[in-house]
């Protein structure tokens, strides 16, 4: 009787599960359809409540009037923007992934003396947020500012990825690397050639949650940026946004190119990305 009410519960609790995981889906997914409908509609119409979310009266008139009103020597260049972004975003997300794996294997694979320690270090790191330190950077590199790499050089060491990758590395068994130094390989080779391949899903989720918190940094590029042509698309958003009279159908066409990356990278990492989390989730 009760492996027959377990069969005949297991079905209802799905069907549950998959109920209030589809509405939340959806409530999640609402600002983001606000987006790209309201985007495609006149500016007249977009804070229209509820009814901005009819498909009515769609072109793609807002894109074109972004394009063109940033295609001038006086008021920057709309792809010129993007590129500083995607230019900082690889730098950081390249970078980024070479040192702090590298870092992430020396404190789990490797022994050394004081390696406990630093690793502790490396939880505190976790928990001072960029706002707190913002300021002191501001003065230590005021000499460089308005230049590409002091946007970038900051991020590239970060003490959440080295503890991702630290949680992923520990998941692989040990007889592996000792099989490969059976075989002659150092470290170096060992690292390249055995665990970086075993390791795709993590790199990819390190590479995605670096690649968003970099493409959305605004308050950095705010402190030391003053010269449009080293300007970060965010930033230029928000001079964008600040004119007058303003014209939301254009603010919100300008949210979608700002956004299309971001989906664009997701998508490419996204299977790597889920298994990188599940696997960090499960042993950390």
């Amino acid at each position: 009787m009760s492996s027959t009410t377990g069969l005949t519960r297991t079905p209802l609790r799905r069907f549950l599960d998959y109920a209030v995981l589809s509405v939340l889906a959806f409530v999640f997914a609402l600002p983001v359809l606000y987006l790209f409908v309201g985007s495609l509609k006149p500016s007249d119409e977009v804070l229209d409540g509820l009814s901005g979310f009819l498909p009515t009266h769609l072109s793609l008139d807002n894109y074109t009037a972004v394009l063109d009103s940033l295609n001038s020597d006086s008021t920057g260049y709309f792809w010129r923007f993007m590129g500083i972004s995607l230019l900082l975003a690889f730098v950081v997300v390249t970078g980024g992934l070479f040192v702090n794996s590298m870092a992430a294997y020396g404190l789990s694979r490797l022994k050394w003396r004081g390696r406990n320690a630093v690793f502790t270090l490396v939880l505190l790191l976790m928990l001072v947020p960029f706002e707190s330190v913002a300021v002191p950077l501001f003065y230590l590199f005021n000499d460089q500012r308005n230049t590409l790499y002091i946007l970038a050089l900051p991020f590239i060491a970060n003490a959440f990825s080295v503890y991702q990758f630290h949680t992923f590395f520990r998941s692989i068994p040990p007889s592996i690397e000792e099989a490969a130094r059976i075989d002659g390989a150092g470290p170096w080779r060992t690292f390249f050639a055995i665990v970086v391949p075993m390791s795709k899903p993590a790199f990819a989720s390190v590479a995605i949650l670096t690649f968003l918190t970099q493409w959305g940094s605004f308050l950095w590029p705010v402190l030391m940026v003053s010269d449009p042509s080293v300007r970060p698309l965010p930033l230029e958003m928000s001079v964008f946004q600040a004119q007058l009279p303003p014209d939301y159908g254009q603010t919100l066409a300008f949210g979608v190119l700002l956004v299309l990356p971001v989906l664009i990278v997701f998508v490419f990492f996204q299977r790597w990305f889920v298994q990188g989390v599940a696997s960090s989730a499960v042993k950390g």
